[in-house]
């Protein structure tokens, strides 16, 4: 059995959860706790902590890309969609048409939203860019305030 280890990281615009395992990160996701819950501790892997300093130096405006390891677990559609993600360079926006596109699928913009939407990778795989084809933030699983606080910081944060 592989042990999956938590740790959270009290962000601006709310707690973080960050899961995985020794070798990689699995998920960071937006938690509804107030404070964090989930806290180092001596079995806490490194990748954890990497993780957890990659997300302050983001959050503080010093980091525009992650090196830490981490697994994308979904389909081969959704991996396709959050390594074209990927690409998206900091601080700017595309649409889920302009997804499609990069990933060869032009009539996939809908499947592309969905892949986008179960993302578990938050900020570092970065879902947050991508806008609708007119311009409009739609759908985030951390809320849309997140998303425009997230773009906001990234154009104040830019080099």
């Amino acid at each position: 059995m592989i042990t999956k280890y938590k740790v959270d990281y009290e962000s601006p615009i709310g707690v973080i959860e960050i899961a995985g395992t020794r070798e990689a990160i699995h998920s960071i996701l937006f938690s509804e706790n107030q404070k964090s819950v989930n806290v180092f501790h001596a079995e806490t892997p490194l990748v954890l902590a990497e993780c957890y300093n990659q997300l302050d130096e983001y959050f503080k405006g010093k980091r525009h890309e992650f090196t830490f390891p981490y697994q994308l677990e979904g389909t081969s559609f959704q991996k396709m969609v959050w390594n074209a993600l990927n690409e998206i360079p900091y601080s700017k926006t595309w649409s889920y048409k302009e997804i499609a596109l990069s990933i060869g699928n032009e009539k996939a913009v809908r499947a592309v939203g969905s892949a986008n939407g179960k993302n578990k990778l938050s900020i570092v795989i970065p879902c947050h860019r991508v806008i609708g084809s007119n311009g409009t933030l739609t759908g985030y699983a951390g809320g849309l305030w997140r998303k425009e606080w997230l773009l906001h910081h990234e154009r104040v944060n830019r080099r």
